[in-house]
C-alpha cells in the first residue's frame, strides 16, 4: 500500500504543478489588462486598448489550458484520495464550491464580453468588463487559497460523531489568517509572473525591431509593477507569512531552513548541502544571527531546531524541501535585482538602448514558473506528513482500494495528454505573440498591394 500511497502523491503532484502554470499567469495578466484599459479611457491613445486585447488573448489561452488540466483535479479527490474527501469534504467542499460557482462563471463570462463584446457595449461597460474578469480571477484564487490554507492552519471546524469534519463558522474559514497571508504571497507571485512575462515579451519585440510601440509600452507597464510586487513578495507578504510558520509550524520552518539543531542567535543558511543522516549542513554558507532577526526580531532569540520535535513529525522529504525553499528565496531576490536595474534604466531613458538588460529580462521569463513551483513545493512538502496539520496523516487519506498498477497507469496517460496540451499551448501562444498586437505596416501594405 505504500508504493500506492507514492503513485498518489505523484499523480496529484504532477496534475497541480502543471495545471498551476497556467492559473498564475491569468492572475498575473489580469489587473495588468485592467491597467492598459484605464490608460487608453484617459489617454485616449487607442495603442492601449489594441495592448489590453492582446494580453486577453494571452489570458484567454491561459485560461483555457486552466479549465482543462484543473477539473482532473477534482475528480482525483474522489478517486485516488477518497478517505481524505469523505472525512474533510464538509470543510473544504464549501470554498472549492464557491469557487466553481461564483469566480469561474464570473471570470468565463467577461473574458467572452470582454474578448467579443467590445464593438456591442460602451467604452466604459467595457472597462467594467475587464474589471471583472480580474474580480473573478483573483476570486477564485483566493476560495482555492481558503482550502489549501485550512489543510495548513485548521480553524472553524468542528469533529462528527463519525470522524469527519464539518465548519462551526463559515467567516471563521473564509478569514483564516493564514489564507489572508497565504493569498497575498500567492498573488504577488502570480503578478511577478505576469511581469515578467509581459516585460519579457516588450524585450523581445525591441529587439527584433518589430512592434516598437508596444514593446516600449510592456516594458514601461511591466518593469513599474514589476519592482512593486517583487519588493512587495519578499516584505511584507513573505516575511509575515514567514513568520506565522515559524509560530504554527516550527518544524517547518526548521527543516526549511536545514536548522537541525536549536540555536540561539541562529545564523540564515544561504547555500548548502543538507545532510539528513548526520544532521547538519555541509559547505554552509551562512550570515550569523539572521534567522533569529528574521523570525523574532532580535539576533539573540533561540530558533528550535528539529532535533527538539519527534521524528514522525518531521516533513517527509527535508532535502527537496530544503532546495524548494533555497530556490524560491534566491530567486526572488534576483528578481528584485533585476526590476530595480530595469527602473532605474527607465527612469534615466535608457532602458529601451541597453540591449544585454533587455537580454537579461528577456532570459528571466520563465524563472517565475520555476520560483512559483518551488513555493508551492515548499508549502506542501513542508506540511508533510499531514494532509490536515495536526488532524490527518497523509497515509490516512489515500485511496487504499485504487492499487499502484493503476494509478501508475493513469499518471502516464496524464503526462501523455498534458504534454500535447503543452505543445498546443506553446505553438497558440507563439502564434499571437507572432501576430503581435497588431500588423506590421509593411504585411498592411502587401495586404492592400493583394487586394
Amino acid at each position: 500500500m505504500e508504493s500506492a500511497l507514492l503513485i498518489h502523491r505523484l499523480h496529484f503532484a504532477f496534475t497541480v504543478t502543471f495545471h498551476y502554470l497556467f492559473p498564475q499567469l491569468t492572475m498575473g495578466l489580469a489587473p495588468l489588462i485592467v491597467v492598459f484599459k484605464t490608460m487608453a479611457m484617459r489617454t485616449g491613445n487607442e495603442n492601449y486598448n489594441r495592448a489590453a486585447r492582446f494580453w486577453a488573448k494571452i489570458f484567454g489561452i491561459n485560461f483555457l489550458m486552466g479549465v482543462v488540466t484543473g477539473i482532473p483535479m477534482e475528480f482525483q479527490f474522489g478517486t485516488n484520495w477518497a478517505q481524505f474527501s469523505r472525512v474533510t469534504g464538509g470543510v473544504i467542499g464549501q470554498p472549492l464550491v464557491m469557487e466553481g460557482v461564483f469566480a469561474f462563471f464570473l471570470e468565463s463570462a467577461f473574458l467572452g464580453l470582454f474578448l467579443y463584446g467590445e464593438k456591442r457595449i460602451s467604452a466604459k461597460a467595457h472597462w467594467w468588463s475587464a474589471f471583472l474578469l480580474f474580480l473573478g480571477s483573483w476570486l477564485s484564487g483566493y476560495f482555492i487559497i481558503v482550502t489549501d490554507a485550512w489543510m495548513q492552519h485548521p480553524v472553524a471546524y468542528e469533529r462528527l460523531a463519525n470522524g469527519g469534519f464539518q465548519v462551526n463558522s463559515f467567516w471563521g474559514l473564509l478569514l483564516n489568517p493564514w489564507a489572508i497571508l497565504q493569498y497575498a504571497h500567492n498573488m504577488s507571485g502570480a503578478m511577478i509572473t505576469g511581469v515578467f512575462v509581459m516585460s519579457g515579451v516588450g524585450a523581445y519585440y525591441i529587439l527584433e525591431g518589430k512592434f516598437q510601440e508596444y514593446g516600449r509600452i510592456f516594458l514601461r507597464v511591466g518593469v513599474i509593477a514589476g519592482v512593486i510586487f517583487c519588493v512587495l513578495q519578499i516584505f511584507p507578504t513573505g516575511d509575515l507569512h514567514g513568520k506565522y510558520t515559524a509560530k504554527y509550524q516550527p518544524v517547518t520552518t526548521a527543516a526549511m531552513e536545514g536548522l537541525f539543531k536549536s540555536e540561539t542567535g541562529a545564523a540564515i543558511v544561504i547555500l548548502g548541502q543538507p545532510d539528513e543522516e548526520h544532521q547538519r549542513i555541509d559547505n554552509p554558507l551562512v550570515v550569523n544571527k539572521v534567522l533569529s532577526f528574521l523570525i523574532y526580531g532580535t539576533t539573540a532569540a533561540e530558533v528550535k531546531g528539529l532535533n527538539e520535535y519527534p521524528k514522525d513529525v518531521w516533513p517527509t522529504n527535508i532535502p527537496l524541501l530544503y532546495y524548494s525553499y533555497h530556490i524560491m528565496a534566491g530567486l526572488g531576490t534576483i528578481f528584485v535585482g533585476v526590476m530595480l536595474i530595469a527602473v532605474l534604466l527607465l527612469w534615466r531613458k535608457k532602458l529601451y538602448q541597453s540591449r544585454w538588460m533587455l537580454w537579461i529580462i528577456m532570459l528571466c521569463l520563465p524563472l517565475p514558473y520555476i520560483a512559483n513551483t518551488a513555493g508551492w513545493m515548499t508549502a506542501e512538502i513542508g506540511r508533510q506528513p499531514w494532509l490536515v496539520y495536526g488532524l490527518m496523516r497523509t497515509t490516512e487519506g489515500y485511496s487504499k482500494t485504487v492499487h499502484a498498477g493503476n494509478g501508475l497507469f493513469t499518471l502516464i496517460g496524464f503526462m501523455g495528454l498534458y504534454t500535447v496540451l503543452a505543445i498546443l499551448f506553446l505553438y497558440l501562444v507563439h502564434r499571437e505573440i507572432g501576430h503581435g498586437p497588431e500588423p506590421e505596416p509593411e504585411n498592411v501594405h502587401t495586404l492592400a498591394k493583394a487586394a
